[in-house]
């Protein structure tokens, strides 16, 4: 039996942390053509879920093997798709890269690679349905194989801590006293 990578990417844009290496997104999405004419089901990842758990679901650059650039937090199935929060790793020269692509729009996909276990062929539509997928990876990619696949929105740690500097005294747990006098 032949054994062959399928990539398939997002719908949906992801959103990233700038500085964090934390993103989310979906990386697949239930009863939505790809490009390649695939329609994963819904239900179609929960036993390669249950069976390899997120750590073992590996982040890669591009589906390549040799380019392992973090971790997932979460991996799991909602009522749109499979849902993704992952960490790229600050330690790995290409994962401090991809927090900078992201920051910045220049890389925004994401695409999984699995092998079809059960799927029906729908010759006259040329859709495939799958409703069982075994789950190797999830890839940060720049050509998702579906266009609707960017970035929404980016919010920085650093605009996280100006607006809280200019909470209200009372939400930074300061009195009157120690706001007027240190």
């Amino acid at each position: 039996m032949t054994l062959r990578l399928q990539r398939r990417g997002l719908e949906l844009p992801l959103s990233a942390a700038p500085g964090t290496g934390v993103f989310t997104g979906y990386a697949s999405l239930f009863n939505k053509r790809d490009g390649a004419g695939d329609i994963v089901m819904p239900g179609a990842f929960a036993e390669t879920l249950k069976k390899r758990g997120q750590d073992n679901i590996r982040m890669l650059f591009q589906h390549d093997p040799a380019e392992p650039v973090g971790t997932w937090i979460d991996v799991n199935e909602t009522e749109r798709g499979l849902f993704v929060r992952g960490r790229l790793d600050k330690n790995v020269q290409r994962g401090r890269e991809l927090i900078s692509l992201l920051e910045t729009g220049g890389l925004d996909g994401l695409s999984i690679g699995f092998k079809t276990v059960v799927a029906k062929q729908d010759r006259s539509s040329k859709t495939r349905r799958i409703y069982t997928i075994d789950l190797w990876e999830i890839s940060l990619v720049t050509f998702p194989m579906l266009e609707g696949a960017r970035v929404s929105t980016v919010k920085s740690r650093a605009w996280a801590k100006a607006d809280s500097l200019f909470a209200k005294p009372e939400a930074l747990n300061l009195t009157r006293n120690t706001a007027t006098h240190g």
